[in-house]
């Protein structure tokens, strides 16, 4: 029997913000690989083993993923939001490219999914309108004065920024650090909009600015988008302002 990989993405909230494309790889999948939290999000069902794991264990999820579509199995590795995006499709090539050379004829397909930003970006409104980047805040991965000096390049550069992974409760300065690195290149009046937990039900999001944002309202399920010189904010009676950058720009200051 030949088997497969799936690598999808969950989107950031329930079974709506999927696609039917990753809905249908799991409806065919004999086996399902994925951090507990992400698990507990595919329902079960007769014929579908799951194999969980703690946070951190990406690349033992990867390989695991891999043994059994070698052996004949349909498997679905999931991430939340994208896998593509800061998630598991990378984890599964590095695999992969690490493994033994047989692995390299299994098939492995990469699912797209909606990415938090985006996400957050529709409730808000349009603030990826204009030209923008993502930057991982978690320094696990990389050395954070990597992390600092792309802060400052994308400042400088005028992007919207997208952070992902902002806060944990065993990262607690890195994001005020961030902060400080943007006021550095941006007014204190550029827009920035914590949203958390989107799509689920204890969503939240709040509109600021770069001079009062505050790193307390961030953790583990909060995206941070900060905006360019000219995004605005469109006020509401009673309603929280819509958001949105131009497509036009004009010159920065």
């Amino acid at each position: 029997m030949s088997g497969w990989l799936r690598v999808v993405g969950l989107g950031p909230a329930e079974a709506d913000w999927r696609t039917r494309e990753v809905e249908r790889a799991l409806a065919e999948a004999q086996h399902v690989v994925g951090y507990h939290t992400y698990l507990a999000r595919v329902p079960e069902r007769s014929g579908l083993t799951r194999h969980g794991s703690d946070n951190g264990d990406e690349l033992a999820r990867a390989r695991r993923g891999l043994e059994l579509a070698q052996r004949g199995a349909r498997v679905v590795v999931v991430s939340g939001g994208d896998a593509g995006v800061f998630g598991m499709a990378a984890a599964v090539f590095e695999a992969l490219e690490l493994g033994p050379p047989s692995w390299r004829n299994i098939e492995i397909t990469v699912l797209p999914a909606v990415t938090a930003m985006l996400a957050a970006a529709a409730r808000l409104g349009a603030p990826l309108g204009n030209d923008f980047c993502a930057i991982n805040l978690s320094d696990n991965l990389k050395p954070w004065a990597v992390v600092e000096k792309r802060l400052a390049l994308a400042a400088q550069a005028d992007f919207v920024i997208a952070l992902y992974n902002p806060a944990s409760q065993a990262r607690q300065e890195q994001l005020g650090q961030a902060l400080e690195i943007l006021r550095r290149h941006r007014t204190l009046d550029a827009v920035v909009m914590f949203a958390r937990a989107v799509g689920r039900p204890q969503e939240q999001l709040r509109v600021t600015t770069l001079g009062t944002a505050d790193p307390a309202w961030a953790d583990m399920q909060t995206l941070i988008l900060v905006g360019n010189h000219t995004t605005r904010c469109v006020a509401r009676e009673a309603a929280r302002p819509w958001v949105y950058t131009p497509r036009r720009l004009a010159p920065a200051p």
